[in-house]
């Protein structure tokens, strides 16, 4: 909620946090809490006295409190040598428990003027600190007496399904464990998120809290540092007098490490605010970052002892473990759910994964909690659950960022970016976006603005404790702020959602490339099965032909050597002749239809009205028998193909106008183009609506061998043929008696 550079000094709030400040009613100054080094404080808690030892061995600094827990004064400490004042064992004992591979902070025993402490020892600003509390009462220490209680507590952890679960279970065993009236377990939002109570256990009269939500300012940006760096922070009394470190010199000494370190007095007035007389906090980490707290209050001042710290600070190493397993555990179940959901979309009946996707969009809802889901796929947009409006859709594809294939970006406040996406913030708030071709082509998920209201359990009108800074340090003054800070924001985007989409995202990259490997054996099969069958067409064509010659010239022969043979046997001779002569025709057409699909195009651009004359040339014979009057294309028309197919197109369309013109004249026939689309359009006999797929298949022809001019049934197949090898489009508009045109393109349509 604030900006930084990681100096504790510059943070300052954000524009939305100063506004929900504003909003909330009061005159708190944020900045103020924001700014404060809360490590450098230049204080102690009472009830423990500091030493701060130079690399000389001398005492440099200690706590004004020294002569009533030490019974020596600070005049007498200060200067003094750590070795006489502890004794050379000791001592050596202090830097043997700091050179261990442990940590940075240790615990152990130590007399000092003939008193026992619990020293907690670290080092700050190139100086060794002791911080020495008096001793418990049972002493020594015995692990085994107190170890069987943590066990249990931790036992029971193991058997929470859920982090819910889990964190109920913590919170009641550390009540049980420090005697507090309320422990609750908050759960943040991200890395500086607001935080939610997600378990509670307190005692009978406390105010529930379970629910409740405070604003990610309630705990500021160096505070959240400080829980990173120690598991466990205690007051034991709000209106402690805290004890001052002396001498007063230059910078307060570096307090990051303690465990007796005094606390902000914001904090302390919002402890006041709601009846809290002491408290406890304990971390909860995930990776190193914070990811939680333990919270704990009492009602009157409490004072732990350093092995009941301790424990808890065991007890919350563990439960932060045990609570990134049980995330780790949801997030694999989340990605099992996306690959179920995926084999339900990439095993479709669909080839592709584009047309899945676009079938299949309400299954993606199901991947990510979301309002929803939104595929653009080649310019074309589907939505499915409740969609924004189109027109905020559109605006949103100008804020998606580049991004390459398979990466994932979220936005939880679009109005952010761009103020104009305020009035549609109820519908669209937020969306996590994955890219699936690295361009345009993107799966994204959408949600609306979260729900901020919440039941607060505080009576309203109940008198409140207020301190200098109002009732702002209170849950009731949170409540104001974090619903003014979420307005317009969506509910964060988590890990689970981003692995979810990102695992969605490697799914769909890996079906392209199965796909993709899959046809392109199919394309080598088909290529093998295609030479094949060219290899096969051509021998057998060739290899026909020559019997089928034989066969013509023996009946030639036979007829032209027995001049006497009977009427019949004359007509059955010249029969075999005709047919040898048109199954040489069939073949020469096959030649040519299988030659159709080898060898390269070579497209030019070209006169259609020249290429018409040309083509003229050839059936104009056809043309002129029938009385067919020509209509050429307008002067100026240009099209790219390969000239010698435009030809043989022209030509067949041509011919096929004249084998079936109308009876009557006039009989017409006109080539011409519409907006790159080229035309053949005759006023012939027509094709039946029923037949129009027929005509383009090889050798079909819908009238008896002879009428009509003849023919093999060839012409159309051809044509459909040099279209397809342009990557055109051909298609026929025919009604019988008025006539038919033949459309089509020689390059893919606009």
């Amino acid at each position: 909620m604030g900006v930084g550079t990681g100096d504790d000094t510059v943070w300052q709030p954000d524009d939305r946090a100063r506004a929900a400040e504003v909003e909330s009613g009061t005159s708190f100054d944020l900045s103020v809490c924001l700014n404060e080094p809360i490590h450098r404080l230049g204080g102690i808690q009472s009830y423990g006295a500091l030493l701060a030892i130079g690399v000389d061995g001398r005492v440099a600094v200690v706590s004004s409190n020294c002569e009533s827990l030490l019974g020596l004064s600070q005049d007498a400490v200060l200067g003094s040598s750590a070795e006489a004042l502890f004794g050379a064992d000791a001592l050596a004992a202090v830097h043997r428990t700091l050179d261990a591979p442990t940590g940075d902070r240790g615990l152990l025993s130590l007399t000092v003027a003939g008193r026992e402490f619990d020293a907690t020892v670290y080092r700050a600003d190139g100086r060794l600190v002791v911080e020495l509390e008096p001793a418990t009462a049972e002493r020594p220490f015995v692990f085994s007496h107190f170890y069987p209680a943590v066990r249990a507590a931790l036992a029971k952890l193991q058997h929470g399904r859920t982090v819910v679960d889990v964190c109920a279970v913590a919170v009641a065993e550390i009540r049980a464990l420090t005697g507090y009236d309320r422990v609750v377990a908050y759960r943040f939002e991200g890395q500086a998120g607001p935080g939610e109570v997600i378990a509670e256990s307190r005692a009978d009269g406390v105010e529930p809290w379970l629910g409740l939500w405070f604003p990610a300012t309630d705990i500021p940006p160096q505070a959240r540092r400080l829980y990173e760096r120690n598991w466990i922070r205690v007051i034991h009394d709000v209106d402690d007098d805290t004890a001052l470190l002396v001498p007063r010199v230059g910078e307060p000494l570096d307090l990051s490490d303690s465990a007796l370190r005094t606390v902000s007095g914001f904090h302390l007035e919002y402890l006041r605010n709601i009846g809290v007389r002491s408290s406890m906090s304990v971390s909860l980490l995930n990776d190193g970052r914070l990811w939680g707290l333990i919270a704990c209050h009492g009602l009157a001042p409490r004072k732990l002892s350093a092995e009941v710290r301790a424990a808890c600070e065991f007890f919350g190493v563990t439960l932060s473990l045990q609570l990134a397993a049980l995330q780790d555990t949801e997030a694999t179940i989340a990605r099992q759910h996306a690959r179920t959901a995926l084999l339900s979309l990439l095993t479709g009946p669909y080839s592709d994964v584009p047309g899945s996707l676009l079938a299949n969009s309400a299954e993606l809802i199901a991947l990510v909690q979301a309002d929803a889901v939104l595929v653009r796929f080649a310019g074309q947009t589907v939505a499915e659950g409740a969609p924004p409006d189109p027109r905020v859709i559109e605006a949103l594809w100008g804020h998606v960022p580049p991004l390459a294939a398979g990466r994932v970006w979220t936005c939880e406040s679009l109005a952010e970016l761009d103020p104009a996406f305020v009035g549609s913030a109820a519908e669209l708030s937020g969306v996590l976006v994955l890219s699936l071709d690295g361009e345009d082509d993107l799966v994204v998920w959408t949600r609306g603005e979260r729900r901020a209201a919440r039941t607060w359990a505080t009576d309203p009108e109940q008198p409140v404790r207020l301190g200098p800074h109002g009732q702002r340090l209170t849950p009731r003054g949170s409540s104001a702020v974090y619903q003014a800070v979420v307005r317009g924001r969506c509910l964060p985007w988590t890990a689970g959602d981003v692995a979810v989409a990102e695992e969605f995202g490697s799914a769909l990259r890996t079906a392209a490339l199965r796909r993709a490997s899959e046809l392109s054996a199919l394309n080598d099969e088909l290529r093998r099965a295609n030479d094949d069958l060219d290899t096969f067409t051509h021998v057998a064509a060739h290899e026909m032909k020559e019997p089928l010659r034989g066969i013509a010239t023996t009946a030639a022969f036979i007829t032209e050597d027995a001049p006497d043979l009977d009427a019949t046997t004359a007509r059955r001779l010249g029969t075999i002749q005709k047919l040898a002569q048109r199954m040489d025709e069939l073949i020469n057409s096959l030649l040519h239809f299988a030659q159709l699909g080898q060898g390269a195009l070579h497209p030019v651009e070209i006169d259609l009205r020249a290429a018409t004359e040309q083509a003229m040339e050839v059936a104009g014979i056809r043309l002129a028998e029938r009385a067919v009057e020509v209509t050429l294309p307008e002067p100026g028309v240009v099209v790219v193909a390969d000239a010698e197919r435009l030809q043989e197109i022209l030509v067949n369309l041509l011919v096929n106008a004249a084998k079936y013109a109308n009876p009557e004249p006039p009989r017409t026939v006109a080539v011409g183009a519409v907006d790159g689309t080229l035309f053949v359009r005759d006023n012939g006999i027509g094709i039946p609506q029923a037949h129009q797929e027929d005509v383009f298949r090889l050798f079909r022809r819908l009238h008896p061998r002879d009428s009509h001019g003849g023919g093999h049934g060839a012409g159309l197949a051809i044509v459909s043929r040099i279209v397809e090898r342009h990557n055109g489009h051909l298609r026929l508009e025919s009604t019988p008696a008025e006539g038919t045109t033949v459309w089509f393109t020689l390059g893919p349509e606009v």
